[in-house]
């Protein structure tokens, strides 16, 4: 990956797309998207990312709470690099909560996740790993699971009237 790939937009086939897994971890190829995709979720102001943004249809996502001008609020967290991931749902209670996409530019959503997740996943060595997360980590990871499925998230939003565009966003949480 000598160049750096575009964010793929809302749109794009590879979005609708479900994920094949990850087999080999010593793969070139495999080894440079890891890279590039932390280079390009920092340079976006992201959280998290997922290979089939960068146009990568494997089971890959960066999660990496930290606060950004996007999620000011954020709490801060180590990046993970998760690989063919699995959750199971820890508390079964849906808490809505506004969600953006690097793929969907410039709109913002309501959207139910679950509050506690456990996931099981293997590393950037292809090493069994496991974890739970809760509250907004957690809405990460399910956002950018989604994306390894072939959904966005407004595929989840509940009700037409919970998207917004990000101006908006913005001025309703600064009020």
């Amino acid at each position: 990956m000598s160049e750096k790939p575009e964010i793929v937009q809302l749109g794009a086939e590879v979005l609708r797309l479900k994920a094949r897994p990850v087999d080999d971890f010593q793969c070139a190829k495999f080894r440079a998207l890891l890279e590039v995709l932390q280079d390009r979720m920092f340079e976006s102001g992201g959280v998290g990312i997922a290979a089939p943004q960068l146009g990568a249809s494997w089971q890959i996502i960066i999660v990496a709470s930290r606060p950004t001008e996007r999620y000011p609020d954020a709490p801060e967290m180590a990046p993970v690099v998760v690989v063919n991931p699995q959750f199971q749902i820890m508390d079964n209670r849906l808490i809505k909560d506004w969600e953006g996409c690097l793929s969907v530019p410039g709109i913002r959503a309501l959207v139910p996740r679950y509050r506690s997740i456990h996931v099981d996943y293997q590393d950037l060595n292809g090493q069994p790993r496991q974890t739970v997360l809760e509250d907004f980590p957690a809405r990460v990871f399910q956002h950018e699971y989604d994306h390894l499925q072939g959904l966005v998230y407004l595929d989840r939003v509940e009700n037409n009237r919970d998207i917004v565009a990000e101006s908006e966003f913005f001025k309703r949480i600064a009020a």
